[in-house]
């Protein structure tokens, strides 16, 4: 017995020594693992998937070598449930997005041998490479997801020339088509490192250039809507995050470190403002960020890791929450002798659970908590679904209206119907039946309403959880 209690002690003292020895304030650490061996950078771009049908959570990380799936349904126990190698054995730039149950991956590593097409449909038993070549192009550098379109940044294709951003066609999900490249518009743009992309507005972070914004019209080209290339803090230009109700940018430059994030406000794309500027330490290198609501940021720092940023006030932002998944250097150790570059690459903060993945070049999967975060996709609290304060945009609308899905409804059956003033029901749609941009995001289509004032209800039955007015002018 007196073994046992002995046991038990040093079972909990090493979880007490491996939790303590990652600083953080108002998170807590749910779980790490590490599925790929070895030592030094192992890990890059990460994602995450919900399934549809089993409501299971899986974080998507990518690594050197490859791309693992992870079920994090229990974030205190996640699982690899399958491997997929990459295009490069040697993939330090490798990134990820999803559209319904695919997986799409692209490398920048000068190995890679093309662009891969994942199905994710038969997890937790295993995934199927649709498919892995450079029929597409060779190598790219980042991606993204909007509505049934992929962007691709950083563009080389197999015979060596390049593009600054593609786009392509996802209306057969497995089998992308390209549409067009930003070239053919904007020859001046050389480099598009990494791309926002919502409702076909492109905030383009250009490295040296600058950040430019464009639009992907309907007739497949782009126009430029404005632009930002002079402003306090400037550098290589790395990435966006846009919050839902279209105001604020958050925007990160990466090189050279310890640049500043700065926070802008975009309410008009032809005069975009720097509000503020900030940074935890100094020496703070931030790299990806998150946005989750139109107070919360999460930004992955490097060796800084997960930082939680209220910009409710976006002239004056603030740091609500950290955790430090590389307890190796940083701030929180005051050690900046390691590489400016280890530490956490990206995390993905839109799980249904609200559960936060981390990635770590080093260190891996981090499962992370914060009761911060509880409450912040539509501001009420998670067992209540009255008076939801739902955020629809763009406002006025022209051919479309998207707006973030409350975590609550994520699996109830609701609908959306719009009224005329009068009090004409003039358009009704199931969520099932509504476009899903992101996890959380929801498009439907105005169906060439006529100019002027309506009402959206978000029901279910007799039960009304939001009411919105918008207007449209075409």
């Amino acid at each position: 017995m007196k073994k046992k209690y002995i046991l038990s002690f040093i079972i909990l003292l090493s979880i007490y020594t491996f939790k303590a020895q990652f600083a953080a304030s108002n998170f807590t650490l749910l779980s790490n693992i590490s599925p790929q061996t070895g030592t030094g950078s192992k890990y890059s771009g990460c994602w995450g998937w919900t399934q549809p049908v089993t409501n299971k959570e899986y974080a998507i990380a990518c690594s050197k070598n490859g791309t693992y799936f992870i079920d994090v349904t229990n974030p205190l126990t996640p699982t690899v449930s399958a491997y997929v190698p990459g295009t490069s054995t040697n993939g330090t730039w490798r990134e990820t997005k999803t559209y319904q149950n695919y997986c799409y991956v692209v490398c920048d590593d000068g190995g890679s041998t093309g662009f891969q097409v994942i199905d994710m449909s038969t997890l937790p038993a295993t995934v199927t490479v649709v498919s892995s070549n450079q029929n597409l192009f060779k190598r790219g550098h980042a991606c993204w997801v909007d509505g049934d379109k992929l962007y691709v940044s950083g563009v080389t294709y197999s015979n060596t020339t390049t593009s600054s951003m593609n786009v392509y066609s996802l209306a057969n999900p497995a089998t992308p088509v390209l549409l067009r490249e930003l070239k053919q518009d904007y020859s001046f743009i050389t480099y598009v490192h990494d791309e926002f992309v919502r409702n076909d507005t492109v905030f383009a972070s250009c490295g040296y250039q600058g950040l430019y914004i464009f639009k992907y019209n309907s007739n497949n080209t782009f126009t430029q809507l404005g632009s930002l290339t002079t402003y306090s803090g400037s550098g290589y230009n790395h990435s966006t995050a846009l919050t839902p109700n279209g105001q604020t940018l958050v925007m990160l430059d990466e090189v050279p470190a310890s640049l500043p994030i700065k926070v802008l406000n975009v309410n008009n794309l032809a005069n975009v403002q720097v509000l503020a500027i900030t940074n935890q330490f100094p020496q703070t290198t931030p790299h990806n960020p998150f946005m989750v609501s139109n107070q919360y940021c999460f930004i992955s720092s490097y060796q800084d890791g997960t930082q939680l940023y209220d910009i409710s006030n976006p002239s004056v932002p603030f740091l609500a929450g950290y955790f430090d998944t590389h307890f190796q250097g940083g701030g929180n150790n005051n050690n900046w002798a390691a590489s400016d570059y280890n530490g956490q690459w990206g995390c993905y903060p839109f799980f249904p659970s609200k559960n936060i993945f981390a990635l770590d070049r080093q260190n891996g999967v981090f499962m992370l908590g914060t009761h911060l975060f509880q409450n912040v996709i539509t501001g009420v609290k998670s067992n209540s679904l009255e008076n939801i304060d739902l955020v629809i945009y763009p406002n006025p609308a022209q051919n479309e209206l998207a707006f973030n899905l409350p975590a609550e409804l994520l699996n109830k059956t609701a609908d959306i119907k719009i009224y005329d003033t009068q009090g004409k029901l003039v358009l009704s749609k199931s969520l099932n039946e509504l476009e899903s941009t992101s996890i959380y995001q929801r498009t439907i289509k105005l169906n060439n309403l006529s100019n002027g004032l309506y009402i959206l209800k978000l029901s279910s039955n007799s039960n009304i959880y939001s009411s919105k007015k918008f207007t449209v002018s075409n």
